[in-house]
C-alpha cells in the first residue's frame, strides 16, 4: 500500500490524483474571471498525498467518507414545506416498520444459520462416531477431514470469487462504516448471501470460529438492503422507501441491524443494544436507543418461538445439542477471598493472554495479507491448508486423553451414541468416554455448553483443559483471516472458558465457587482482554448463561483484564481497522494537535465556484479531480463583496448537469430549476450504480453556457475560523458526522474561505508528513 499514496481525497480541498492532473487543477486556476479563479491557498499550497485506499476483504479500494450531514439547500427546504402532517406521518411509521422488519429478517436468518450448521455438523460427527464404533479410524478420519475439507472450500469458492468483502467477520468493517467510511461494497447484497451461506459451511467444517461477528456483519446487510430504496443495480427499487435515500437514516437503520445480529447470535436482545452502543456507533441517541431496542425485542421473539418449534423434532438434530443457550444458574454464587483472589489473578491472566492474542492475530493477518493478495487460488488453498490442520488437530490430539468411567447416575447416556451428545465414546471400551473428545469432536456450542456445565466438577482432567486450550489459542490464531466469514467471540470464549474451569478444578473444596462459573468467569477475562469491552460483553454473558448473581464477580474480572490489556495494545477490532486503512476517527483527538490550528492543514489547491458558474469549469473540475465538495463564492454582480454561498456536492452537480437547465446569461435562474428538479432527485442512489461523470453527455455549445448553483448548495454548512485548536476542530468534525468542514478566515479582507477539512486532513499519516517534529511516531 505504501506505493499508492496518491489517490484522491474525499473534500474539496483535498489530495491530488496525480501530477498531471495538479497541473491541470493550477491551470484552472488561471481562467479569467469567467472561469475558477485563482486558487485561494496559493500561498501554502498543500497536497494531502496520505493513502486514501483500504483493504476490503484482499482487495484495495479508494474510500470516500459518508454524508450524514443534512444538506439544507433551497429544494431542501422547498421539500420541506411542502410535507403535510401525512407525509411526516407516513416517514415515522416507514421508520418503525423497517426496524420491525430488520428485527424479524435478522431472526430468521440467525435461525436458519443455527439449523445449517446443527445438523451438517451433527450428520457429520455422527458419521464419524459410527465409523469408529466398528473400530474403523482411518475411515473415520477419512471422513472427518474430508467433510471439513470440502465444507471449507465451498465457503472460500463463495468468498473468493462472488464477494472477497464477506471474509472475516465483518465487525471493523461495519464499525468503519459506522464512523462514516464508505468502503467497497462491504454492506453488497452479494456480501449478505456469501456472508449467510459461507458462515454456515465455514462453522460447519469444524473451524475454531463463530457465527456471531458474521451475524453482526449479516444483520447490517439486511438493514441496508431494506432501507437504502432498493438496488438499481439488481432493479429493486421501491418509492415509497424514497425518504430513505440519506446516509443519516441508513447510519439509524445498519446500527439497528447491528445490534439485531448479537442478538440473533446470542439470543440476548439488552447485550445487542449494549454492543451496538459501545463497540459499534460512532453517534448516538435517544431515539435510536428506543430503535434499536425494539429490534433486538423482535429477533428474540423470533428466535423463541422458532425455538419452541424446533423442541419437538421438527428441526433435524437442531435443539438436541442447546444451541444458543448456556445455563449455569444451577451453581451457588457465594464467594470467599480465596475466589476473589483467584478472580483478580484470572482477570490479569486474561488481560494478558489477551493482549498477545490481539499481536499474534494482527501477525499473521499481515501474513495471510501476502497469500490472499497471489488471487482466489491461494485464498482457497489458504483454507484448505488451515482445515487439514483443524481436522489433524481435532482428531489426533484425543488420542493423547485417557479413558474416563461414565459418571453414575447421569440422566443422559453414557457414552453417547447415535446421536448428539456430551460424552463422546471416541476410542473407549463401553461404559468410558474420552473427556478431550466431547470438546473437540463436538460443535463449538455444544463445547462451551460442557465447559460451562456444573453436573460434574470431575467431568474434564486439567490435562484435557490444557491441551485444549493450547489447541483452540493456537487455531483459533491461525483460523482468523483466511477467506471465510468467521467471527472472534466463540474462539475467545472457548479459551477463556478453558483457563478458567482449569482455576476451578485447582482449587477445589478451597472455593465456594463450582468449575461451571470459574469457566464463565474466564470467558469474561478473554473477551475483556481481546475486545476491550465491558458493559456489553458483560450483560451478553448474564443473558447467555441466565446467571444474574455473577454480575459483581463479571464486572470485576471485566474491568481487570481490560485494564490489563490497554497497557499492552489496542482491542482487536480496533488493530483490525487500523491494519486495513480504514481512515477511523476516534472520539478523542491526539495531544499534538492541540499545538496546531485548523489553518495549518488544509489541503490545497482548493476549487471553488461562482454563485452562476460556466458550465464547462464544472464540467473540467468533475473531469480532473476527485473532490466531492466545492465551496460556492458570490461575486459582484451577485453580492456587494465576495462572500462564501455554501457548500455543493459533487454528486448534486452530476444532477444538476444531466438536467441541462443552462442559460446562455450569467443570471440568476433558480426558479426554473426549482420548478424542473425535486429534492429526491437528487437523493442518494442506493447500491449499485448512481449518475457518474462518464454518464454525462454534454456538447461543446453547453459548455458555454451558465448555471446557477445556488438552488442546489447547501447555505448553512459547518465552519470554524481558521485559528481553531485543530483538536477542537477534530472533536466537532467527529461528533457532527461531518464529511466537509469549511475553514473560514480570521480577519477581514481576505478571500472568503480558506480551506475544507476532510476526514483524510485529521489522519496521522498526513499530519505526520506536514510537521515531523510535532507528531510523534506511532
Amino acid at each position: 500500500m505504501e506505493n499508492q499514496v496518491d489517490i484522491e481525497n474525499d473534500g474539496g480541498g483535498g489530495g491530488i490524483i496525480d501530477e498531471k492532473k495538479l497541473d491541470l487543477e493550477r491551470n484552472f486556476s488561471t481562467i479569467s474571471e469567467s472561469g475558477i479563479r485563482e486558487p485561494l491557498l496559493n500561498s501554502k499550497s498543500r497536497v494531502n498525498n496520505t493513502s486514501q485506499i483500504a483493504i476490503v476483504g484482499t482487495n484495495v479500494y479508494p474510500i470516500e467518507s459518508l454524508d450524514y450531514e443534512i444538506v439544507e439547500n433551497d429544494l431542501f427546504k422547498q421539500d420541506w414545506r411542502s410535507r403535510k402532517k401525512v407525509q411526516i406521518f407516513q416517514y415515522i411509521f416507514l421508520k418503525w416498520t423497517l426496524v420491525l422488519l430488520i428485527g424479524l429478517s435478522t431472526g430468521l436468518v440467525g435461525f436458519f444459520n443455527n439449523i445449517g450448521v446443527e445438523n451438517i455438523a451433527g450428520f457429520k460427527l455422527l458419521l464419524t462416531n459410527n465409523l469408529m464404533l466398528e473400530d474403523k479410524y482411518f475411515q473415520a478420519f477419512a471422513a472427518f477431514a474430508g467433510c471439513n475439507v470440502v465444507l471449507a472450500t465451498c465457503a472460500a469458492a463463495l468468498c473468493a470469487f462472488i464477494a472477497p468483502a464477506a471474509a472475516g467477520s465483518g465487525i471493523p468493517e461495519v464499525k468503519a462504516y459506522l464512523n462514516g467510511i464508505d468502503a467497497h461494497s462491504i454492506l453488497a447484497p452479494s456480501t449478505l448471501l456469501v456472508k449467510i451461506f459461507g458462515s454456515i459451511l465455514g462453522v460447519s467444517a469444524g473451524f475454531v470460529v463463530g457465527k456471531e461477528g458474521p451475524m453482526v456483519h449479516t444483520g447490517a446487510c439486511i438493514a441496508n438492503l431494506l432501507g437504502q430504496g432498493g438496488s438499481r443495480k439488481y432493479h429493486l427499487t421501491w418509492k415509497w422507501l424514497r425518504y430513505f435515500k440519506n446516509d443519516r437514516d441508513r447510519r439509524d437503520l445498519i446500527t439497528c441491524g447491528a445490534a439485531a445480529g448479537v442478538a440473533a447470535a446470542f439470543r440476548a436482545p439488552v447485550g445487542g443494544v449494549l454492543f451496538a452502543l459501545e463497540e459499534i456507533a460512532s453517534w448516538w441517541r435517544s431515539a435510536l436507543l428506543w430503535r434499536t431496542f425494539f429490534t433486538t425485542a423482535i429477533v428474540a421473539m423470533v428466535l423463541r418461538s422458532l425455538i419452541q418449534f424446533c423442541r419437538g423434532g421438527n428441526c433435524g438434530l437442531f435443539g438436541e445439542g442447546g444451541l444458543i443457550m448456556f445455563d449455569v444458574n444451577s451453581g451457588v454464587s457465594n464467594y470467599n477471598t480465596i475466589d476473589v483472589l483467584a478472580l483478580i489473578l484470572i482477570g490479569v491472566i486474561g488481560g494478558i493472554l489477551g493482549s498477545l492474542y490481539n499481536y499474534l492475530v494482527d501477525k499473521v493477518l499481515r501474513t495471510y495479507a501476502v497469500i490472499n493478495e497471489r488471487g482466489p487460488a491461494f485464498k482457497i488453498l489458504l483454507v484448505m491448508s488451515v482445515s487439514i490442520l483443524t481436522s489433524c488437530c481435532s482428531y489426533g490430539l484425543p488420542w493423547l486423553a485417557r479413558c474416563i468411567p461414565c459418571p453414575i447416575a447421569l440422566e443422559e447416556k453414557c457414552p453417547t451414541i447415535g446421536r448428539s451428545g456430551n460424552f463422546k465414546n471416541f476410542q473407549c471400551p463401553a461404559g468410558h468416554y474420552n473427556d478431550l473428545a466431547s470438546l473437540f469432536l463436538n460443535t463449538n456450542d455444544d463445547a462451551i455448553r460442557n465447559l460451562f456445565s456444573s453436573n460434574n466438577s470431575n467431568e474434564f482432567h486439567i490435562s484435557t483443559l490444557l491441551i485444549f486450550f493450547a489447541g483452540v489459542y493456537f487455531l483459533g490464531i491461525i483460523t482468523y483471516g483466511i477467506a471465510i466469514p468467521s467471527g472472534l467471540f466463540i474462539p475467545v470464549i472457548l479459551a477463556g472458558a478453558s483457563y478458567g474451569r482449569i482455576f476451578g478444578r485447582a482449587l477445589g473444596s478451597l472455593s465456594n465457587l463450582n468449575v461451571g462459573l470459574f469457566a464463565l468467569l474466564g470467558a469474561a477475562s478473554f473477551l475483556g482482554g481481546t475486545m476491550r469491552m465491558t458493559v456489553s460483553i458483560c450483560v451478553i454473558l448474564l443473558e447467555l448463561t441466565n446467571n444474574l448473581l455473577m454480575l459483581p464477580l463479571v464486572m470485576l474480572v471485566l474491568l481487570i483484564s481490560k485494564t490489563v490489556a490497554d497497557s499492552f495494545n489496542k482491542g482487536v477490532y480496533d488493530q483490525i481497522v487500523k491494519m486495513k486503512g480504514l481512515p477511523f476517527l476516534e472520539s478523542h483527538a491526539e495531544p499534538y494537535m492541540r499545538n496546531l490550528v485548523a489553518g495549518d492543514v488544509c489541503s490545497g489547491p482548493l476549487l471553488s465556484f461562482s454563485g452562476v458558474e460556466k458550465v464547462g469549469n464544472i464540467v473540467h473540475a468533475l473531469k480532473y479531480t476527485g473532490h466531492n465538495g466545492f465551496p460556492v463564492i458570490d461575486e459582484p454582480p451577485f453580492s456587494e463583496t465576495p462572500e462564501l454561498c455554501g457548500l455543493v456536492l459533487r454528486s448534486h452537480l452530476l444532477v444538476l448537469l444531466n438536467g441541462k437547465k443552462f442559460t446562455k446569461q450569467r443570471v440568476l435562474s433558480g426558479s426554473n430549476i426549482l420548478r424542473r428538479f425535486h429534492a429526491f432527485d437528487f437523493a442518494k442512489p442506493g447500491s449499485g450504480k448512481g449518475l457518474k461523470f462518464v454518464d454525462l453527455v454534454v456538447t461543446q455549445e453547453e459548455m458555454e453556457m451558465y448555471v446557477d448553483l445556488h438552488p442546489i448548495t447547501n447555505t448553512s454548512p459547518y465552519t470554524v475560523v481558521e485559528t481553531m485548536s485543530l483538536a477542537k476542530a477534530a472533536i466537532l468534525f467527529r461528533q457532527l458526522g461531518l464529511r466537509h468542514l469549511c475553514v473560514v478566515p480570521k480577519k477581514t479582507g481576505r478571500a472568503p474561505i480558506v480551506g475544507i477539512l476532510t476526514r483524510h486532513d485529521f489522519m496521522h499519516e498526513h499530519i505526520m508528513n506536514l510537521y515531523p517534529h510535532l507528531v510523534p511516531h506511532k
